[in-house]
């Protein structure tokens, strides 16, 4: 889609969580060459430099989505640079553990509920003023597969995915009158190095090579076949585009059909 131009982007000011590397790069970048102003975040210094400078963004903030005063920081500098806010995208995630629940640590549960789900509900709390001041715009929560279908030794990945959507479908109730569409993509085995972490980790928790356990997630995509993370950005850039202008409180898989998890 890099050639097609969509309607409403040029110029519309877009904050991306996690944007400076995987998914949320790609977000950008496609946001970027559609004429959007982007803001990203990120907890890695030296990728939120290296992303700042290609696509430039305007606002590049070291932000973890899980502390509420470095995610007020991240809004507030958007604020005083773009002097306001159109669309949010909430990229921002993590893998969490892979083990079964026996062995999963409270602390680690909690540290992907915390990133993966209440991240989404703190960067909304933040944006949503801002949208609501510019007359409406656009949010787009990044949830998975994994909330549509049980994820066996994933539980607390699934269980935060899984509440992205009900929190996707309550914020389009609640903001549709203000002129602000709330959207979910659901991704789904995406190319790249953290899935190949996941498949790692997943062949070692039933013990078997990493190529089998490759083999087995292609098996269940109809497709048989992963999915490019520039994909999902094209679909965000769509949804937050005019061409979206009518849907809202939906989930969209990008995934190749995946049949099950």
């Amino acid at each position: 889609m890099s050639d097609m131009k969509l309607p409403g982007l040029n110029g519309l000011r877009v904050a991306v969580t996690a944007g400076a590397g995987g998914i949320g790069l790609c977000i950008a970048r496609a946001l970027a060459r559609q004429g959007a102003r982007v803001a990203i975040c990120d907890v890695d210094k030296a990728a939120l430099k290296s992303a700042a400078a290609e696509l430039p963004a305007e606002v590049a903030a070291v932000a973890d989505v899980s502390d509420e005063d470095q995610v007020a920081a991240f809004f507030d500098e958007i604020q005083s640079t773009f002097g306001g806010l159109d669309a949010l995208v909430n990229n921002a995630g993590i893998a969490g553990p892979t083990a079964g629940i026996e062995d999963i640590t409270p602390a680690d549960w909690r540290r992907c509920i915390d990133i993966c789900l209440t991240g989404q509900f703190l960067c909304a709390h933040n944006a949503v003023p801002m949208l609501k001041a510019a007359g409406g715009g656009a949010v787009v929560n990044m949830s998975s597969a994994a909330g549509r279908y049980g994820y066996a030794y994933r539980t607390p990945y699934s269980a935060a995915k899984w509440g992205i959507i009900g929190f996707t479908q309550s914020l389009a109730k609640e903001l549709g009158p203000s002129n602000i569409r709330v959207n979910a993509i659901l991704p789904g085995i995406i190319e790249g190095p953290r899935m190949d972490g996941v498949i790692a980790d997943r062949a070692r928790q039933t013990g078997v090579t990493q190529d089998e356990m490759k083999g087995q997630y292609l098996e269940r995509i109809s497709l048989r076949r992963m999915t490019p993370p520039e994909d999902v950005a094209d679909m965000t850039a769509w949804l937050i585009s005019d061409a979206g202008r009518n849907l809202s409180g939906q989930s969209f898989p990008v995934d190749g059909n995946v049949e099950a998890l």
